[in-house]
């Protein structure tokens, strides 16, 4: 497949404002993985000041986020290419689902990519417990891959392993100044769609603004993901994921964890 080639003079023919909220997933365990190594809240809190001075700085125009939000923008040389970033010391990006239920099937479809890739080790015995938090966006120039003459390269914008299309575009888009990339999820299986936010500017508020508890199982049969509140129960079958070739070796009939 030929890569499309997109000019900033044409970018900015297709850029429009957004706003709106974006959802992440991360484990449940983020709030007290270091309670267990002191005895007292005074104590964590000076463990997380000794570990944050080990970390490298944020850029000036993070440092007034909450660390969810600053997080993929602090680390660099950045190890391996995401989908709207290059390996190495390239800038940051923070990527967000705009439904919690489309940031789900992210979550699970990279818990299946951790087992295929590895295959002895068991499923889990039980459900992990994960947290949804919402974040809210505004930026006056972003690009919509779904909409206008970009949604003719949708191929491209969700090949499942191929990145190189996607990260060309966001070189050119970080140029004319874009600070969210709007793009169909290329794992969940509805179609939701998906957020690459390219700078700490497009964050209207500093803190997450909604958070809820989630639980995956992952084994045999595939995961099921529930929901707290509001009730939800998300299942995807060992086939969820079956246009990403990487799960093609995926070995579902190893035991449990004991």
């Amino acid at each position: 497949m030929s890569r499309p080639i997109w000019t900033q003079d044409a970018l900015r023919s297709e850029a429009r404002s957004y706003a709106g909220p974006a959802w992440r997933f991360v484990e449940a365990q983020h709030r007290v993985s270091t309670l267990k190594l002191v005895d007292s809240l005074a104590e964590q809190a000076a463990l997380e000041d000794i570990l944050e001075a080990t970390k490298p700085p944020l850029p000036e125009d993070c440092r007034h986020l909450d660390y969810l939000l600053a997080t993929p923008f602090r680390y660099r040389p950045y190890p391996a290419g995401s989908r709207f970033r290059r390996a190495g010391l390239t800038p940051g990006v923070w990527y967000g689902a705009e439904a919690p239920e489309t940031a789900a099937a992210e979550m699970v479809f990279y818990r299946f990519l951790f087992y295929a890739e590895s295959p002895d080790t068991p499923f889990p015995d039980d459900a992990a417990e994960y947290t949804a938090f919402s974040a809210d966006l505004a930026t006056p120039v972003a690009l919509d891959l779904t909409a206008g003459r970009l949604a003719a390269d949708r191929h491209a914008w969700t090949d499942p392993t191929d990145y190189a299309a996607c990260q060309a575009l966001a070189d050119e888009a970080r140029a004319i100044g874009a600070g969210i990339i709007r793009y169909a999820s290329a794992r969940d299986p509805a179609k939701g769609m998906n957020l690459a936010v390219l700078t700490c500017r497009a964050f209207s508020s500093a803190e997450p603004v909604d958070r809820q508890t989630w639980r995956i199982r992952i084994g045999p049969n595939g995961a099921q993901a529930l929901r707290e509140h509001p009730s939800l129960g998300l299942e995807f079958a060992p086939d969820a994921f079956a246009p990403d070739p990487r799960l093609a070796r995926m070995n579902w009939a190893r035991p449990r964890a004991r």
